[in-house]
């Protein structure tokens, strides 16, 4: 059973930075169509997708973080991160790490919290 365990969220005032990590159990990672996201949900509001990375490293960000989030994916390590720079407080949400890999089931991490917040 695969597993995505996230870490790196917590409490940081607008115009700061942090860096989401998500490790992944397994092998999922290394399966060729397999493509690593990340989602948000905020209170009150639906997820919603935020970037994603495919195994080949091509990337996709929502219009609301483009030119201040960075997803990238280390294969070897089974890791793939969230570089957030210029946190506004509309970024404040729970952050989730998800596995999409064809022909096999999504798999989703437990989520951590991101609060922006002067």
């Amino acid at each position: 059973q695969v597993q995505l365990v996230e870490s790196g969220g917590g409490l940081v005032q607008p115009g700061g930075s942090l860096r989401l990590s998500c490790v992944a159990s397994g092998s999922i990672m290394k399966t060729g169509t397999n493509v690593m996201k990340w989602y948000r949900q905020a209170p009150g509001k639906e997820r919603e997708l935020v970037a994603s990375i495919t195994r080949g490293g091509t990337t996709n960000y929502a219009d609301f973080v483009k030119g201040r989030f960075t997803i990238s994916r280390d294969n070897a390590k089974n890791t793939v991160n969230l570089q957030m720079n210029s946190l506004k407080p509309e970024d404040t949400a729970v952050y989730y790490c998800n596995a999409w890999t064809w022909g096999l089931n999504e798999i989703w991490g437990q989520g951590t919290q991101v609060t922006v917040s002067s």
